[in-house]
């Protein structure tokens, strides 16, 4: 026997062990699938409204105008057709290379072989065209309403990401020739992957996105410094110590959103934007939200001010023994404190001295990408889901926000971890985007009806706590801090907000980057810079033409302006007071890896 026989043999023994693995790996499988808890299907996708408005709007399209139909069939067939033709040309003259690629790049395509292999530039070709095809359909629909045609926009383009053929192993060159290259241990490693997502989510698929073992929060992020001082049942509120022997006489309190986990701003030290205040010479407080469990289905917006919000700036003057706190409130928790800023002035209290928004919305005109899931199907779902449940789970929302970026978040990590057999990275920040929170059922309708759909706040008033607040009663100096490529809150909504509060003194930043990047941007990385504009004009496109750009990030020019309003430096503040607010536990915290009951 030959040296090559033996090795064939040797690589047909691997194959076949792998084989059995899959089989053993599959009954895994279907177990684990087993266990799914059934959801709302109207949480699956949208309403069959939108379908039949996009059908008798194509009909009429075709009953109006059938040459424009026509002609975009016929020119979706003519590039199909020709790039066969071609195809078929080159082979036939003996040229293994496919026609040139006249298109623009997709990095989905960026292996190699794309490009060079006949078969596997043909179907990326013809799945281009049709693409192309199927986006042209949509938008020459006339009869249908702008929000109607950007949901059907958004979810044409679901579907599109969702066939691409990089997403199929049949059609994915680097999975196959990675299969064959490890006699199928790739697929063993791969099914792996896949069956402890679907084992450790009961049932749901929820891609990994980051190694797991590879953080531990209050050890590797989110270790900044600090001591819980005070907890009540919906949040710790954590007092960093501080790193100067001077701080501002005025402290600062950060509210994050009850979406994810407060330590988005308290990654690793060099990104960490808790520390970096803190070096900055602050006294920091940062709120640590409870993960509510199905108890807490009637915490609804009043809780979260009440109970939140003024209990922890009750509890920040207390222990500083100030009559005023500087107050940051991010995504839905900058929302939050307008409404709060709205009602302090409506009872005539100033503990709030200034406020900063980090990606706020507060004017819902226009919901921006994430609107499309913000119409009565989703909405009368989710409250369907949450009157039977009691919150809404954490994976619900993690899925909705990551479809918003299906290549980067869903399809993208499942080719790597399943087709290719990859263990997810060891990244941080997307290891605190699959650490989600629930969401209280009270709340959460209150805050899609109220605000996201009534757009109360910004049109007729919204009740919290008594009082009816808008919009104008916001009086407080701002800084309003945006993100230009903003998928959750756009940043010309965010501006159109701010635009209406009564505040006199008020300051824009518009970030280089998205929703998380852009705002967890450390001066150090010089990665994204910003624009500055003091002027206010009507339209937020004027305000970005006359806007000066600024290399690096906001983070300095923001603590410019809240060094201005924070006092004079006084000594250093000790964590706590002692019998009134002594020290509870380590930051981060008790709340922040608790585990709710499921519902």
């Amino acid at each position: 026997m030959t040296t090559e026989e033996t090795e064939n043999g040797k690589n047909l023994d691997i194959l076949n062990e792998n084989l059995a693995k899959v089989e053993e790996l599959s009954q895994r499988f279907v177990s684990a699938v087993a266990q799914k808890k059934q959801i709302h299907p109207g949480l699956q996708g949208p309403g069959q409204d939108l379908y039949m408005k996009a059908a008798a709007a194509y009909f009429s399209e075709a009953m109006t105008h059938p040459s424009r139909i026509l002609e975009t069939q016929v020119e979706y067939w003519g590039k199909a057709l020709k790039h066969f033709v071609e195809a078929q040309e080159s082979l036939m003259g003996g040229q293994l290379a496919p026609p040139e690629n006249t298109g623009p790049r997709d990095r989905r395509f960026s292996n190699e072989l794309w490009d060079s292999h006949p078969y596997f530039n043909f179907i990326k070709q013809q799945y281009l065209f049709s693409a192309d095809a199927v986006r042209n359909a949509v938008d020459q629909l006339d009869d249908l309403d702008e929000t109607d045609r950007k949901r059907l926009r958004y979810f044409s383009q679901q579907i599109i990401d969702m066939m691409s053929p990089t997403n199929f192993f049949g059609t994915n060159p680097e999975a196959l020739t990675k299969a064959v290259e490890t006699n199928g241990q790739s697929l063993v490693d791969g099914l792996e992957n896949l069956v402890r997502d679907i084992e450790s989510s009961d049932g749901e698929l929820l891609v990994t996105l980051a190694d797991k073992n590879a953080f531990k929060v209050g050890e590797n992020i989110g270790s900044t410094e600090g001591s819980v001082v005070y907890r009540n049942d919906i949040l710790e509120l954590i007092q960093y110590a501080p790193t100067t022997e001077t701080v501002h006489k005025t402290p600062l309190i950060i509210f994050p959103p009850w979406i994810n986990k407060f330590y988005i701003l308290d990654l690793k030290p060099k990104n960490s934007l808790i520390k970096w205040i803190v070096d900055q010479g602050y006294t920091l407080f940062v709120v640590s939200w409870k993960n509510p469990d199905t108890s807490y289905r009637d915490f609804g917006m009043d809780d979260y001010v009440e109970t939140g919000y003024l209990e922890a700036i009750d509890a920040v003057k207390k222990i500083t023994g100030e009559t005023q706190v500087n107050a940051i409130g991010y995504c839905i928790a900058g929302t939050t404190l307008s409404l709060t800023l709205a009602l302090l002035q409506k009872r005539g209290d100033k503990s709030i001295k200034s406020a900063t928004l980090f990606t706020t919305l507060t004017d819902f005109e226009d919901q921006g990408e994430v609107g499309v899931f913000l119409s009565n199907d989703f909405v009368d779902a989710i409250e369907e889901q949450v009157a039977e449940d009691g919150v809404l789970e954490s994976f619900i929302m993690s899925r909705t926000f990551s479809f918003l970026r299906s290549n980067d978040l869903i399809y993208g990590p499942a080719i790597r971890s399943y087709m290719l057999g990859e263990a997810p990275p060891a990244f941080d920040l997307l290891y605190w985007n699959g650490d989600g929170t629930n969401l209280p059922a009270c709340m959460l309708m209150e805050y899609l009806r109220g605000l996201c759909q009534g757009n109360r706040f910004a049109k007729g008033g919204f009740e919290i706590c008594g009082e009816t607040v808008h919009i104008k009663d916001v009086k407080v100096p701002l800084c309003a801090i945006a993100c230009e490529t903003d998928h959750i809150a756009a940043w010309t909504t965010s501006y159109a907000g701010v635009q209406k509060m009564g505040s006199r003194s008020k300051t824009f930043i518009l970030s280089e980057s998205g929703h998380i990047a852009g705002i967890v941007n450390p001066p150090s990385k010089n990665k994204y810079g910003h624009y500055m504009n003091d002027a206010w004009p009507d339209a937020a496109a004027e305000w970005r033409e006359g806007a000066t750009f600024h290399e690096g990030s906001w983070w300095p020019t923001w603590e410019k302006w809240l060094g201005s309003r924070s006092g004079k430096k006084v000594p250093a503040r000790e964590i706590g007071a002692k019998k009134a607010f002594p020290v509870l536990a380590p930051a981060p915290g008790t709340y922040v890896t608790e585990v709710p009951k499921s519902a």
